[in-house]
């Protein structure tokens, strides 16, 4: 609702990956270059690794697109503790490919014939295995025996292991050391610098079609990077919720004071508070002290008065809205 009180014509905080708000941090650009010279070597694996929310995944589909897809045939896998066998028939499944009933042999037949047809029409096969810092030490295996399959001097099979960084401490094993020869390609993309964080902001809001109505103080940006540390899903997060204050509160300047209001209702919410460490309760403990599950009631009850009050402003704004005349009058 807000992007109609701020005259925008999308929404510029969504936090589903889309490749047209792709901002080019200088982490992003070093990264994109990396990405484009192994996806250039058409073969082994390109391994990215980041944390939560640092943009991943919209990094590889910026890459899908700038490189284009018509001769690209992809699968993109989420990764769970899969057995080295599921791991094989989840890829098969990715590639559209009959898996139900067939035992291994069969699979990897059927991959490979798959591989081959692709080559022969001059496609290049892509698999992209997100959450890799979930697979097993065997199911990394099944997907580097995959990696050798070859049609004369040419690989039939580029893949990307996309993580966090635990992905980086599993590569670093002695035993995933036939793995690490093939990773031609590797980055570790960081949160965005506290000087881009208002580009990175003032981007997602240009696209989304601002006229500069929220205006943001530099004292609000400072805040918001201080809170997110840099990190893109965080600092949509962060806005998002700064938007729909400021539409609620009827703001069209966003400060460090509107922006510490926010901080603090998130901090109180289950998504983002730190459960403090309970200390160790006396059997003899006086009744009147709230348990554990006490303390989560009250939490609850705490983030419902939160909502009811956000509620209640928001039904405040439609009324003005749609109804001038009916504030008019009761003030009268």
């Amino acid at each position: 609702m807000y992007t109609v009180f701020y005259k925008l014509s999308a929404k510029p905080f969504q936090l589903s990956p889309d490749p047209n708000f792709f901002f080019a941090s200088s982490g992003h650009k070093r990264a994109m270059a990396y990405l484009n010279y192994g996806l250039s070597l058409a073969e082994g694996f390109i391994v990215i690794t980041g944390e939560v929310g640092a943009g991943k995944t919209l990094l590889v589909r910026k890459l899908f697109n700038s490189f284009g897809t018509e001769n690209i045939v992809s699968a993109h896998l989420v990764s769970t503790q899969l057995d080295a066998e599921d791991t094989l028939r989840t890829v098969a499944a990715g590639f559209g490919l009959e898996q139900e009933g067939r035992d291994k042999s069969s699979i990897i037949k059927s991959l490979e014939n798959f591989l081959v047809h692709c080559q022969q029409q001059r496609k290049r096969v892509l698999l992209v295995v997100d959450e890799a810092q979930n697979l097993t030490s065997k199911a990394v295996e099944e997907l580097r025996m995959l990696s050798n399959f070859q049609m004369g001097n040419q690989s039939l099979l580029q893949s990307f292991l996309i993580g966090q960084p635990e992905l980086r401490n599993t590569l670093q094993s002695e035993e995933m050391l036939q793995l690490k020869q093939r990773v031609i390609a590797s980055y570790h993309l960081g949160p965005i610098e506290a000087a881009e964080t208002q580009n990175y902001i003032e981007h997602r809001l240009t696209l989304a079609g601002w006229q500069g109505d929220p205006e943001f103080t530099a004292e609000a940006y400072q805040l918001i990077f201080e809170f997110t540390g840099g990190i893109p899903r965080k600092i949509n997060t962060l806005c998002d919720r700064l938007m729909v204050f400021g539409m609620l509160e009827e703001r069209h300047r966003i400060d460090q004071d509107m922006v510490a209001e926010v901080i603090k209702d998130l901090e109180q919410e289950v998504t983002h508070a730190a459960l403090p460490a309970q200390p160790l309760r006396s059997s003899k403990a006086p009744v009147t002290e709230l348990t554990g599950t006490q303390e989560g009631i009250a939490r609850l009850e705490a983030k419902m008065d939160s909502i009811e009050k956000s509620l209640t402003q928001l039904l405040t704004v439609l009324v003005r809205k749609l109804h001038p005349a009916v504030e008019s009058n009761t003030e009268k």
